[in-house]
């Protein structure tokens, strides 16, 4: 059985990361999708509890994926949980650029590998940082995220 681990922040989960974890699910036994506050964004738009819940209503149909919370090194979780490979989801060549440095630095310190999934074509513009910046001048943009993640959206839009 093959087992991975597909960490990120998903402030908020959009339908990018969600085809991520369709096609792992797809490819590998067992997925598990952690979500993590990540130390460089100081004010997350949604808690680590409502992004957790969103992601665990998003991969419901996914029989074989498991959501988790982390506060710990994503390689210590990669060992904690036993997993044989780290996914990561890439958008384009600037994603390559950091995710490569990144996965190196992973294996160096841990042995544990990092495969590259490239984006559907028709989701690889969406990031969640436009996400947050569309939803906090008003703007729907809930064809680019879950319908959990869309209600919880128009809830933060100005009134």
């Amino acid at each position: 059985m093959v087992k991975v681990l597909y960490p990120g922040s998903f402030d908020p989960v959009h339908n990018g990361h969600i085809d991520v974890c369709t096609t792992t699910s797809r490819l590998f036994d067992h997925v598990v999708v952690a979500v993590m506050r990540n130390p460089q964004k100081s004010n997350p738009f949604f808690t680590d509890d409502e992004r957790f819940e969103m992601l665990t209503e998003a991969c419901a149909p996914l029989t074989n994926v498991e959501v988790v919370q982390f506060g710990e090194l994503v390689v210590d979780l990669a060992d904690r949980l036993d997993v044989d490979f780290i996914v990561k989801g890439l958008r384009g060549v600037a994603d390559f650029e950091s995710e490569l440095q990144m996965a190196q630095m992973n294996r160096s310190v841990s042995g544990v590998e990092t495969l590259f999934l490239p984006s559907n074509g028709e989701n690889a513009f969406i990031a969640s940082k436009y996400i947050r910046d569309i939803t906090r001048f008003g703007t729907d943009c809930s064809h680019l995220v879950p319908e959990a993640v869309a209600l919880r959206l128009r809830e933060k839009m100005p009134k």
